[in-house]
């Protein structure tokens, strides 16, 4: 009878976290950016029919990374949490603080108990009444949670381009600007000259804490067309 191959709990962790991590890193990037009446997404992606970027309830919307099977299946179960939760108790208790916290327990079980864990990395946004009261939640493939302000970055080559929003962002800039900035650092490339993605090429939505109730909106055609040309370029 031969031995059972032996694996340190440390090293199978490791390898979990790097097989996850290349995983992530293999997709297009998504920015998260806070404006002075909402909250933006926008990431490349030419399909009309996958979105990464969805509405989870009123004010709360839901970004993500990596295998679009995994994460689509984390938003079905994160509109069902919700909608269970608004239909039991009020529809003011739906948060993104306990939507986050069930995303990390279940990434966070996966990554320790199966056997391969969810390449994916989310973040789950609410607009407040007023940019101070906003919540962006970062998740990843391991169940942590990072408290989020200002801008986020996922996939791709995330931290370069976290560099770059870095530079660019500051409180209180108005959807277009934010929007535009948002263009450019998803297409710089790490070497070239950088381009200019078309709006046809792009998936951008917002929470706009303007709206009465449902806050998300998506952008696309000619509104999106104009906000983008509305901010003049060098």
């Amino acid at each position: 009878m031969s031995m059972p191959f032996y694996v340190s709990p440390e090293q199978l962790m490791k390898d979990r976290a790097d097989y996850a991590r290349k995983g992530i890193a293999r997709g297009r990037s998504v920015v998260v950016l806070q404006y002075d009446d909402g909250i933006a997404f926008a990431t490349e992606n030419p399909s009309r029919a996958l979105h990464k970027i969805s509405e989870i309830y009123d004010r709360i919307a839901f970004a993500a990374v990596g295998k679009y099977n995994e994460f689509e299946n984390l938003r079905v179960a994160g509109v069902r949490y919700a909608d269970l939760r608004g239909y039991s108790y009020d529809r003011q208790d739906v948060n993104a603080r306990g939507l986050a916290n069930a995303y990390a327990q279940t990434l966070g079980t996966v990554f320790t108990t199966e056997s391969k864990p969810l390449e994916v990395e989310l973040v789950v946004a609410e607009v407040g009444d007023s940019a101070e009261a906003d919540q962006v939640y970062r998740l990843s493939y391991d169940g942590s949670v990072a408290d989020e302000h200002g801008y986020v970055v996922m996939g791709g080559e995330a931290e370069r381009l976290g560099v770059l929003l870095a530079d660019g962002w500051r409180p209180g800039l108005p959807l277009a600007e934010v929007l535009d900035l948002a263009v450019r650092v998803l297409g710089t490339p790490a070497e070239g000259e950088p381009r200019r993605i078309p709006a046809s090429q792009l998936e951008v939505a917002v929470l706009d804490r303007t709206r009465p109730r449902r806050a998300f909106r998506r952008l696309s055609g000619v509104a999106l067309e104009d906000l983008l040309g509305a901010v003049p370029q060098p």
